[in-house]
């Protein structure tokens, strides 16, 4: 290259911005620009001249200059987001975060920049509506402490313009607006925060009175802080006049997180997250379920069940009992789900607790999401069949955990049951019932969803999922309560009543099973102090599913008692 040749200025300032000498120089442009030009006509030129050059002048501050580049992540000071973002926020970026009045923004802000003080970080709370002690009584609500973090607490015009505002020729609002955008830049000229939060934009919609020039301070607000190297939070209660999200905001923005509740017909008000937009970002997409508890947002992101392969023993689960794993040709195999369904009272959740007693009794880690009984009374019960699970309890490898379905979300279930796996190592989980759990979702398209992403989860867990579903009647043709989930099962076990000689007596069949083959008979199971029987099966009665069945064989003796334990 010829001594007299010109290097582009793009270049020459892309050089200086990896040096992280950019943005203090362009705080002196009068010493930036003969340096750029001088630069572009000499190719052996190297950044010690800036520095000699900077040396010579007033220093300048170098503290912007040496932040987080673009590339890094940030945390958000919310482990469940920053899983959803898959590593947080990218720095020194603007963000929008909005949600209804009650949704948890202030609270998720507050985190942000708490994260920020543990690092080191100067944070910096614009507040145009909350005060300073309004603020300090949401931190202390979750034990925490705003010491080390700025508030700018603009809760007034009067503390922006002063007393005598009215005696301008201008518009009140135009003044009130133009003078806090200028009291909130050199705040942070000031302070140079490395995370900053903005809240709200309504008083600021308010301020601007017209659409456009409130569009025009935002853009304003946008390039003063695209040279400050600093993260910027800007909280939105849409009341706006539609009440509905901006898009020209959205756009404006490098992401935007969205905070909904949904109130309820009955139980507790649900809230979700949704990113919906995160540029450059491979986030997980959808809704999020989060609850607001003591110490912040407890955020439970959306189980993806691509995402938690691991090795297990493809063996057989024995129910103790030689002529029921007889059925499932030894026992259903490990990592499938179970689903046992019947009507009211036939023995599903008896049955279910003969696998797992065994279980119990091979060491092996057991969880019960109980969403109908008490605990007290299926502990009652197993002892009444003779099985001591309170022994289990105990000793810590039975865990029984009664959910309210009017309380809890499916995404709190699933983190739950997500925590049990990872943290216990459970083997087997049993879920009583499925009614209870369509419960706690009134969309019923979305309970299938998120039930065929946990089932699917367990699966290649290496969980075994016993799943009682109930069915509505007692004889004759019956259906499901609720949603029919048997397509979703990879072993169905059907457990029906039947009368003959005047006693009603139960039956059960396996209707498919699709980790092996299976007997295809009907046999009679009896309930009692011992456990679970079954018997023999029924080849001389035809219509046994029915309720109604019809004998055909000799006179012949089925099960009978076999007396109380000793």
């Amino acid at each position: 290259m010829a001594a007299t040749q010109k290097r582009p200025r793009r270049k020459v300032k892309a050089d200086f911005r990896r040096e992280g000498l950019l943005a203090a120089a362009i705080q002196h442009r009068a010493l930036l620009c003969p340096l750029l030009n001088q630069s572009c006509r000499k190719p052996a030129w190297n950044f010690r001249v800036l520095h000699a050059r900077l040396s010579k002048t007033e220093k300048p501050d170098l503290h912007w200059a040496t932040m987080k580049s673009a590339n890094d992540r940030i945390s958000t000071g919310n482990q469940g987001l920053d899983v959803v973002l898959r590593g947080g926020l990218p720095a020194n970026r603007l963000y929008l975060l909005e949600g209804s009045p009650g949704s948890g923004k202030t609270t998720l802000a507050l985190e942000f920049l708490l994260e920020g003080r543990s690092n080191g970080e100067r944070g910096l709370y614009i507040t145009l509506s909350e005060t300073k002690e309004e603020l300090e009584v949401v931190a202390a609500s979750h034990g925490w402490n705003l010491d080390g973090i700025d508030i700018f607490e603009l809760s007034s015009a009067d503390d922006v313009l002063g007393p005598g505002r009215d005696q301008s020729i201008l518009h009140s609002w135009e003044m009130e607006l133009g003078e806090t955008i200028k009291l909130i830049k050199a705040q942070v000229e000031q302070i140079k925060p490395s995370r900053v939060v903005f809240d709200s934009l309504s008083e600021m919609r308010l301020l601007a009175q017209d659409p456009l020039r409130y569009r025009r301070q935002l853009l304003v607000l946008k390039q003063f802080f695209s040279g400050l190297r600093t993260t910027v939070l800007l909280v939105d209660d849409l009341t706006g006049s539609d009440g509905g999200s901006d898009n020209h905001l959205h756009s404006l923005c490098h992401g935007v997180i969205t905070l909904s509740r949904l109130t309820l017909d009955f139980g507790a008000a649900r809230r979700r997250l949704q990113i919906q937009k995160l540029r450059g970002v491979d986030f997980i997409a959808g809704y999020h379920d989060f609850v607001i508890c003591s110490g912040g947002l407890e955020i439970y992101p959306r189980l993806i069940a691509s995402e938690h392969h691991r090795e297990f023993a493809d063996d057989r689960v024995s129910s103790g009992i030689d002529e029921l794993d007889a059925l499932l040709n030894g026992g259903p195999a490990r990592g499938t789900s179970v689903l046992i369904t019947g009507p009211s009272g036939v023995g599903k959740t008896t049955l279910a607790l003969q696998y797992l007693a065994a279980a119990c009794e091979r060491g092996e880690p057991v969880t019960v999401y109980q969403f109908d009984e008490r605990v007290g009374t299926l502990l009652g019960r197993a002892e009444a069949l003779g099985l001591n699970l309170r022994r289990h309890v105990d000793e810590g490898r039975l865990v029984i955990r009664q959910v309210d379905p009017a309380e809890v979300s499916p995404g709190e279930f699933a983190a739950g049951v997500l925590d049990e796996v990872k943290r216990r190592s459970v083997r087997m989980i049993m879920v009583d019932s499925l009614s209870g759990y369509l419960a706690a979702m009134p969309q019923e398209q979305q309970l299938i969803l998120q039930l065929h992403e946990l089932l699917s989860y367990l699966s290649q867990s290496g969980v075994l999922t016993l799943l009682i579903n109930p069915q509505t009647g007692f004889f004759g043709s019956m259906q499901p309560v609720g949603l029919d989930v048997s397509y979703l099962a990879d072993t169905v076990i059907l457990l029906r009543f039947f009368e003959a000689g005047g006693r009603i007596r139960k039956a059960i069949s396996i209707v498919k099973n699709r980790s092996g083959k299976h007997e295809d008979t009907i046999r009679e199971m009896r309930i009692d102090d011992r456990g679970v029987r079954v018997g023999e099966p029924l080849s001389d009665f035809k219509g046994v599913l029915t309720g109604t069945p019809e004998y055909t064989g000799v006179e012949k003796p089925l099960m009978e008692d076999r007396g109380s334990r000793a």
